[in-house]
């Protein structure tokens, strides 16, 4: 099952280049009252509501995906975490070129030591929605990855275990400033989550470990590579953010980004992709 969301945070089920509009089955989501619960009350009532959409699906109002505005995926995730590093030429990258790291290259460590960055939910945007440079003046770099998004509650999981805890995948890119100052500032600017174009749920895509994925800025390829060659899989990388944090339903982890990563700027075009899941096209422009 392939869902988006879209146009004013309209509900569809994805099917080859159409999208069928399926909003109406948000109305058996539960009613809440203030404090409202942590995470995705849809991505939590998924597994539930698969039937109604399927249902809803089949008579739904039909448009061609080309005509309608994608927002992210994901609407309420109640953090998104960062895999720094996770893979090996990425590492080797960032420690050979001081533009990318701008500390001591020795303090610079893999996913397994590093830990996880936090990115702000604020700086979340869509496919259609373009990413909006917020300072100029400091190079900004594309960062392409595999999107996990956890589906149910899940604390201190094994790793044998994870991939039962994945609502699905999403293409994510990871929108950095380079500079001194620490990650989850210098990636959490409005719009430097993009993740899309759709969610692929996790029973089209049983094994996330051999993935092509690239990322090309107008016209021209800079990153590709297969999660294969993740220093740490999806089910460490679940394993490893289990066992510090609580992970909630509509949870986003970022699982890395290979080597290649490269500076973008107003009037760039970047078209990323990920077999299995699909494309997508981001426009770059000034504030």
């Amino acid at each position: 099952m392939r869902l988006c969301l879209f146009d004013e945070n309209r509900l569809g089920l994805v099917e080859d280049e159409t999208v069928r509009d399926v909003t109406a089955v948000l109305d058996q989501l539960p009613s809440r009252r203030y404090p409202f619960p942590q995470g995705d009350a849809f991505i939590a009532a998924l597994p539930s509501l698969r039937g109604a959409i399927t249902t809803a699906g089949r008579s739904a109002p039909m448009k061609r995906l080309s005509e309608v505005h994608l927002l992210s995926p994901v609407a309420n995730p109640s953090k998104v975490m960062g895999a720094p590093v996770n893979y090996q030429k990425h590492l080797d990258e960032v420690t050979s070129d001081p533009n990318l790291h701008h500390q001591n290259k020795d303090h610079i460590q893999a996913i397994h030591q590093s830990g996880f960055f936090l990115k702000a939910n604020s700086s979340i945007a869509g496919p259609s929605q373009s990413v909006v440079i917020r300072h100029p003046d400091r190079r900004t770099d594309e960062e392409v990855e595999l999107a996990v998004v956890i589906g149910r509650r899940a604390q201190a999981v094994p790793a044998a275990e994870a991939l039962k805890y994945v609502a699905g995948y999403c293409i994510g890119l990871d929108i950095s400033i380079r500079g001194p100052e620490e990650r989850s500032l210098r990636k959490s600017v409005d719009t430097y989550t993009v993740l899309g174009p759709y969610l692929v749920t996790a029973d089209e895509l049983a094994d996330p470990s051999h993935l092509d994925l690239e990322i090309s800025v107008n016209g021209q390829l800079r990153q590709k590579a297969n999660t294969h060659e993740l220093i740490l899989g999806i089910p460490e990388l679940i394993e490893f953010a289990s066992s510090f944090y609580t992970l909630l339903p509509g949870d986003v982890l970022l699982s890395g980004t290979p080597d290649g990563v490269g500076p973008i700027r107003p009037g760039d075009v970047m078209r990323a992709s990920i077999a299995r899941i699909g494309e997508m096209t981001m426009h770059v422009r000034a504030r």
